[in-house]
């Protein structure tokens, strides 16, 4: 019989560089799960991926065991790899940070293809133009 899950917690870290501190403690200790053995293990599993926000989903079963699941670095955190910049424009609509060709944009949605709600290349694209958009950065 499969297990009940009890929560799911939805968590963005740092690839290979949790630490049980401030923001991890309190929301892992209240699903019951045991810090110290949560931070090794993502830890371990995220080594490869350093530098890199990893979101996280946990799902926790009623006897305190649990699953990881990871997804890939979210669109925003791609577009400024791309282009080389911290983050991205306060005013988009004024202040342009940059700008994108679209085989930059089609090898950031392939990327992403998996996680996002697209059937094709051509709307995960739409989605990664629309993001881009946002964060005050051209698309050509």
């Amino acid at each position: 019989m499969a297990k009940k899950v009890t929560k799911v917690l939805k968590l963005q870290i740092p690839g290979g560089k949790a630490v049980p501190g401030q923001q991890l403690g309190p929301v892992l200790g209240g699903a019951g799960i045991n810090i110290g053995e949560f931070v090794k293990r993502f830890n371990d599993e995220t080594k490869e991926r350093v530098g890199e926000t990893v979101p996280t989903i946990v799902e926790v079963y009623e006897d305190r065991t649990y699953h990881l699941t990871y997804k890939i670095e979210p669109v925003s955190n791609l577009i400024l790899k791309t282009l080389g910049k911290e983050k991205g424009s306060g005013k988009p609509n004024t202040s342009k940070i940059g700008t994108l060709t679209k085989a930059q944009v089609k090898s950031i949605a392939e990327k992403k293809m998996a996680d996002l709600n697209a059937t094709d290349i051509n709307a995960a694209m739409k989605i990664v133009e629309g993001s881009a958009r946002s964060m005050g950065v051209d698309v050509r």
